[in-house]
């Protein structure tokens, strides 16, 4: 079977469409040209390479906390799609079983956008999303994840970690934020998305500099916990990306097709639960 062909389901991708969801007028970067991407475009996208279902993530870019094109595309999708929200952060458990009923999974924490202050009572929401079962997505980059760890290790909540925690590559494997994030593989509750690179990364594609952090994540949390995606539409992509290569670059990283299998397919179904 091509790698194209193979059964996957994309972890992190994004939905666009300022004609019918109009951006918020108070949201300081709004997405234009290629950034875009509607629903109707990603269906045709995953047709081409094998992806069945999507977890679509909420961007502060454009909409913020506005969850409306996201709702959209996943009550429109026929159960290909999931999402995870951006909710306030006091937001309580009636609030989030709503969010539930509408296919949303999880919540979004993005300290890469507004800083850790930001969230520096969100152990609260932490606690909420793990009584309801709820993951808790998080996309930290340098030393942020250390403010997160400690919440992480004493609250039972599932965690999702964007894009490999986007380490940076020059400080290598033992950085403390990245080796904090591989301690906590003993929580079991913890997956990471193998994704994202061009957000972190100092060489172009292939991304070699961030095999590494790759090969430790998997050792370390091994594919049980480990989830492809290819954060389509790459908003603020440093140079021009597409959806093939980043397949491609998968089947560079993971030439066993049974650990692919796992990667695309066997731990998101379980973790998502789409099929």
């Amino acid at each position: 079977m091509h790698l194209f062909d193979e059964p996957k389901i994309d972890c992190h991708a994004h939905v666009f469409d300022p004609v019918n969801f109009p951006y918020g007028r108070h949201i300081a970067y709004k997405p234009a040209g290629q950034e875009l991407g509607t629903t109707s475009q990603l269906h045709q996208v995953m047709k081409s390479y094998g992806v069945s279902h999507a977890l679509l993530v909420q961007p502060n870019s454009g909409y913020g906390s506005d969850n409306s094109c996201m709702l959209d595309a996943i009550a429109n999708g026929n159960g290909r799609f999931k999402g995870i929200a951006i909710v306030d952060l006091d937001a309580g458990a009636g609030v989030l079983k709503q969010f539930q009923t509408l296919g949303i999974v999880g919540a979004a924490i993005n300290p890469t956008f507004h800083g850790n202050d930001y969230y520096r009572h969100a152990d609260g929401l932490m606690k909420r999303l793990a009584d309801l079962d709820m993951f808790f997505n998080l996309q930290v980059e340098n030393e942020q994840f250390l403010m997160y760890a400690p919440w992480i290790e004493n609250i039972p909540v599932k965690v999702l970690i964007d894009h490999l925690g986007r380490p940076t590559p020059e400080a290598g494997l033992n950085q403390p934020s990245f080796a904090a994030m591989l301690r906590l593989a003993k929580t079991e509750r913890v997956n990471v998305k193998i994704s994202g690179y061009s957000k972190f990364a100092k060489a172009p594609y292939p991304f070699n500099d961030c095999w590494p952090f790759v090969h430790a994540i998997v050792d370390a949390f091994s594919l049980d916990h480990c989830v492809w995606a290819s954060d389509w539409p790459y908003l603020r992509a440093p140079e021009r990306q597409d959806y093939g290569p980043l397949v491609q670059l998968a089947g560079e990283l993971f030439p066993d097709a049974d650990d692919r299998r796992k990667l695309f397919w066997d731990t998101p179904n379980r973790l998502f639960k789409f099929a």
